[in-house]
C-alpha cells in the first residue's frame, strides 16, 4: 500500500514514465517507453534527483510495481498459444530458453559473478526481462543491488537486440515473417522491446514475434520453480535452517501465483478483450514506472566501476542468444 512518505518518489517515477511514454510516441519512436524510462531515470537520478526524501517512494515503486506487472501479465496469455506455434515452435522456445539459462549461469561463474547475479541474468534474458528478474529475485534471496544491476543490464541488452534483430533477421531469413518473428520473439528480453522490434519489420512479424514471446512468458512459473529449487537445495546442504524457512515462505511469491491463476483463468474462460487489454495496459505502465524508479536509484558510478566485466558478460550473452536462435530456427522451423 502506498504511504504518504512514498508519494514524492512515486510521483517522480510516474512523471518520468509519462515523459518516456510521449517521447516514445514522437521523438524516440520504436525505442519503447520502458527503455526510455530507465535511461531517463539513470540520468536524472545521478545528475539531480538523489534527495533522501525520494528514497522511500522510489523503493516502493521499484519493488511493488514490478510485482503487479508480473501478476497482470497472466491475464494477457493463455496456454492455447502453444497450439498456434506448433510442436517445432514450442521445441524451439524450450531449447532456446534452456540453452540461454545454462550458458548465462556457466558464463557468470567463469567471470566471477555471484550465483544470484547469474540467476537473475539468466531469468531476465531467457524469459521476459525485468518481470522475470522480479519474479526470481525473492526465491533466490538476491539483494537489491543484484536486482538493480541485472535489470539495468538486461534492459540495455534488450535494447541492442531490439534494434539489431530486424536487420539480422531480414539478412538471414529474407522476407519470411514467421522466421523473423521467431528470432525476435524467441530472443528479445521484454514484451515492449519485442513489439517495438517486430514493428520495425511489419505487422505480420510483430504478431508472430508476440506469440513466441507469450510462450516464453508462460514458462516463467517453471523458471521460478527451477531457481527456487536450486536455492533451497544449496541452503539445505549449507545447513542454514533459518534461511530455508524464509525461502519456503516465499518459494512461489504471491504475484507469480497470481500470474498463474490469471493465465489458467484466461485459458479456461477466455477473458473479454477489454479485460486482457486493460491488464496489458496496466502491466506495461507498472513496469515503465518501476524502471524509472530503478534508474533513479541506480548509482551510475558504482555501475561503471563494475562495468568492464559486466559488459563482457552482456555482450557474450547477446552473441550466444542470437547464434543459438539462428541455429535452432534453421534446424526446426525453416
Amino acid at each position: 500500500m502506498l504511504k504518504k512518505k512514498d508519494i514524492l518518489g512515486f510521483g517522480l517515477s510516474f512523471g518520468i514514465a509519462l515523459v518516456a511514454y510521449f517521447l516514445n510516441l514522437s521523438v524516440m519512436k520504436g525505442l519503447g517507453a520502458p527503455t526510455i524510462s530507465i535511461i531517463l531515470g539513470i540520468i536524472l537520478g545521478n545528475v539531480y534527483f538523489h534527495q533522501p526524501q525520494l528514497e522511500s517512494g522510489t523503493a516502493w515503486s521499484e519493488k511493488k510495481l514490478l510485482e503487479y506487472s508480473v501478476m497482470l501479465l497472466g491475464a494477457t496469455v493463455t496456454f492455447q498459444t502453444i497450439q498456434k506455434l506448433g510442436i517445432n515452435g514450442v521445441l524451439f522456445v524450450l531449447l532456446q530458453m534452456s540453452a540461454t539459462i545454462v550458458f548465462v549461469l556457466f558464463l557468470g561463474g567463469k567471470l566471477g559473478f555471484s550465483k544470484n547475479d547469474a540467476r537473475l541474468m539468466a531469468a531476465g534474458n531467457a524469459v521476459c526481462g525485468s518481470s522475470a528478474i522480479a519474479a526470481v529475485e525473492p526465491v533466490v534471496g538476491a539483494t537489491i543491488k543484484e536486482r538493480r544491476t541485472s535489470i539495468t543490464m538486461v534492459n540495455l541488452m534488450g535494447t541492442v537486440l531490439m534494434l539489431t534483430l530486424p536487420v539480422i533477421g531480414t539478412w538471414v531469413f529474407g522476407t519470411s515473417n514467421f522466421l523473423r518473428g521467431a528470432l525476435i520473439g524467441g530472443t528479445v528480453q521484454s514484451v515492449g522491446q519485442v513489439v517495438a522490434s517486430g514493428t520495425m519489420v511489419n505487422v505480420a512479424t510483430t504478431t508472430t514475434a508476440t506469440l513466441f514471446k507469450i510462450m516464453r512468458i508462460i514458462m516463467l512459473v517453471f523458471v521460478v520453480l527451477l531457481f527456487g529449487s536450486l536455492s533451497r537445495r544449496e541452503q539445505i546442504k549449507s545447513g542454514h535452517v533459518t534461511a530455508i524457512k524464509v525461502k519456503r515462505n516465499s518459494f512461489l511469491p504471491w504475484y507469480v501465483i497470481g500470474f498463474l491463476v490469471l493465465c489458467v483463468g484466461d485459458t479456461l474462460f477466455h477473458f473479454p478483450t477489454v479485460i486482457s487489454q486493460a491488464a496489458h495496459f496496466l502491466s506495461s505502465w507498472a513496469e515503465t514506472i518501476a524502471l524509472a524508479a530503478i534508474g533513479l536509484r541506480l548509482n551510475l558510478i558504482e555501475f561503471i566501476k563494475a562495468g568492464k566485466k559486466l559488459m563482457i558478460y552482456g555482450f557474450l550473452t547477446i552473441l550466444f542468444q542470437v547464434l543459438i536462435a539462428l541455429l535452432l530456427i534453421s534446424i526446426l522451423l525453416k
